[in-house]
């Protein structure tokens, strides 16, 4: 049925609209101090003009925060009293993607081309536009699956580019900008080995918008948030796994951690939410099932509180963060206890059957024993299930209240009201059940209720990153295949033979596929005569590209000459001088420890456990020397292909 428009809402809705235009404009002013003063910072070399400047940053950033955050409550509260107070979800807590500075790569790109490559740089315009067109896209990715593949099909392409662009002796000179999630104080580096650690770390950020953006109170919608959460934390643990010697807070061993165990209390939260839609809530064994998720999520959330509370995480995490997570926990830890009181004083004592079912799940349900008589006459006799359900009332009022007071504590979180409301519903809901169960003649002294032995139904689970969902061609396609055109390797420029058939054919064996290669060469054959040599590559046969040619289809080339002859190009790898200048390399590397470095064993093991060849992670610069048959340091690739004279 159609419903007319609210007039009231609609004066809000103008009210709303004046705060917003309000807040963007001071959202203007602080960008535009944030830029000054982030000039200031990379001018100037002063040590302590720095420090000032960098506070000074972080002041701008929390207000920015702060604004972004009041535009964020304006922008959701327009649909949130839509809500009875049962099913109002609370809060969770996104992050904000990084920011990242426009990178031009045309000069660059196109002179490593022509001077490594040999190739006119002019001729790869089109495949280096296309690659900065999808950086540019991915700064902003938009809020759902599609934007998660647009991340991940760049961070793939970045296997291309460093396989490619990368070689280990040397950095393309440019370098890469990103900006701190929680602070915005920019970082620069020229290392790759950044720029793919900023794209996880958005990817694990925009899985967190999507889990928030959920709608908790359904069952889809929980299942949704869970994923998102679950793939977030699984994002940010690859992260540290993976990398180390970030050069930005964010991205720091400290900082992950404690984002990992936010996420997987989140999971948690949104599993006793499941919970509490899936049970029936009127049996007793359900409400100790609540009550220990409940004290579960109290626990994952404490432990969070205290990640948060460390040294080198306390004075960057925002506070509103901190109060949350504490909140949180005193808010689950006060639910434990009114569950537990629940199923005390709502059930009725049980049947002879279902005693000894009851009495098992009550044995391992309190952390200590609760004082009084044994389990089983607790659990037949109404009167002492009372008492203990008054003492588990009891804490959990004196729960609720901290929950709120430590609310009240921080400015931001003051303004949700919808944590606030969930908050005080579940005050008042411990407060009227504790008055129902009072009764005035109590005479007895309310005991300690010993605290609920934490339990869950489904653990959360950390879900690493599936690079091979997303498939990407390498756009630097046409410069032939990665085994042997790639930075890393070097050769000697390209020759032009022009060979001609003798009666034993041309004196040379063949091997492998893309490029094909010269196994060997027949002393005084026509081969060795033209000056072709063993270990050359193929890469063009009359002027046709072969660098990506089967084998067939080279012999098939070389076969349909006649007379005349054929003009074969060739390459030859510069083998025995590589490996020096990968080990001088590497002990750079060692040195420079500013550089954000790839774990090397980690790198390892996720190339024993990756899909597919686009999540290659070998970020670490040491060559892997291939284990295949080499024939003077060069790396065969199709050995399978057995060799064959032509």
């Amino acid at each position: 049925s159609q419903q007319g428009c609210d007039p009231f809402a609609q004066t809000q809705r103008s009210k709303l609209q004046h705060r917003r235009a309000r807040i963007n404009q001071q959202i203007n002013k602080e960008m535009r101090m944030r830029a000054g003063a982030e000039n200031l910072f990379r001018a100037t070399s002063n040590h302590k003009v720095k420090e000032t400047v960098a506070l000074e940053l972080s002041y701008v950033n929390s207000n920015l925060q702060l604004l972004k955050e009041e535009l964020e409550e304006l922008n959701s509260s327009m649909d949130v009293y839509q809500n009875d107070s049962e099913s109002i979800s609370v809060p969770m807590i996104p992050l904000g993607l990084k920011e990242t500075k426009e990178l031009d790569l045309l000069v660059p790109l196109k002179d490593f081309i022509s001077e490594h490559y040999g190739e006119e740089g002019v001729l790869f315009e089109k495949e280096i536009k296309e690659f900065m067109e999808l950086r540019q896209a991915m700064r902003t990715p938009s809020r759902n699956e599609a934007g998660l593949e647009l991340l991940m099909e760049y961070y793939n392409q970045l296997y291309f580019l460093d396989s490619r662009f990368f070689p280990p002796t040397r950095t393309l000179g440019v370098f890469f900008h990103w900006y701190d999630s929680l602070t915005g104080v920019p970082s620069h580096q020229r290392a790759l080995a950044f720029e793919k650690g900023s794209v996880l770390f958005n990817l694990g950020a925009l899985h967190t918008q999507i889990g928030a953006r959920q709608d908790r109170a359904s069952l889809p919608g929980l299942n949704q948030a869970i994923d998102a959460f679950q793939k977030a934390a699984g994002a940010f643990n690859y992260l540290k796994e993976n990398f180390s010697n970030a050069p930005s807070l964010d991205m720091s061993a400290a900082s992950l951690t404690m984002l990992v165990r936010l996420m997987v209390a989140q999971v948690q939260e949104c599993v006793f939410e499941k919970m509490t839609l899936l049970r029936a809530h009127n049996d007793f064994l359900a409400r100790l099932q609540l009550a220990q998720e409940a004290a579960r999520v109290e626990d994952v959330y404490s432990l969070v509180h205290q990640t948060m509370s460390q040294p080198h995480v306390k004075d960057y995490v925002p506070f509103s963060w901190t109060t949350m997570v504490q909140v949180k926990s005193e808010h689950f830890k006060a639910l434990s206890h009114y569950f537990a009181a629940i199923a005390l004083c709502d059930c009725p004592a049980p049947s002879d059957a279902e005693l000894l079912e009851q009495e098992k799940a009550f044995l391992q349900f309190h952390v200590t024993m609760p004082e009084g008589p044994s389990l089983r006459v607790l659990l037949l006799d109404p009167e002492e299930r009372r008492k203990l359900g008054k003492a588990h009332l009891k804490k959990a009022i004196m729960k609720h209240e901290e929950a709120m007071r430590i609310h009240g504590l921080c400015k931001i979180l003051r303004k949700m009201d919808i944590l606030q409301e969930v908050l005080s519903f579940a005050h008042k809901r411990s407060l009227s059940k504790y008055s129902e169960i009072d009764h005035e003649e109590d005479f007895f002294e309310t005991g300690e209720a010993p605290d609920i032995h934490p339990k869950t139904q489904q653990k959360p689970e950390i879900k690493s990153p599936n690079f091979s969902q997303v498939k990407v061609t390498d756009l630097f396609h046409r410069l032939g295949p990665l085994s042997v055109f790639s930075a890393k390797n070097k050769w000697y420029p390209a020759r032009r033979v022009h060979l001609m058939r003798g009666e034993n054919g041309f004196g040379f064996t063949l091997r492998g596929d893309s490029p094909v290669l010269i196994a060997g060469v027949i002393p005084g054959g026509c081969a060795a005569e033209a000056g072709l040599k063993e270990g050359d590559y193929i890469i063009s046969v009359n002027g046709k590209d072969c660098k990506w040619s089967k084998h067939a289809e080279v012999v098939q080339l070389l076969k349909s000459t006649g007379k005349e002859g054929v003009d074969i190009g060739v390459i030859t790898l510069q083998g025995s001088e590589c490996p020096k200048a990968v080990d001088r390399k590497a002990a750079a590397m060692s040195s420079g420890s500013g550089v954000l470095k790839s774990n090397k064993e980690n790198s390892r093991k996720s190339l024993m456990n990756s899909k597919s060849a686009s999540t290659l992670l070998v970020w670490s610069k040491k060559s892997k020397r291939s284990k295949k048959s080499t024939y003077s340091g060069v790396p065969f690739t199709a050995v399978g292909d057995n060799e064959a004279m032509y």
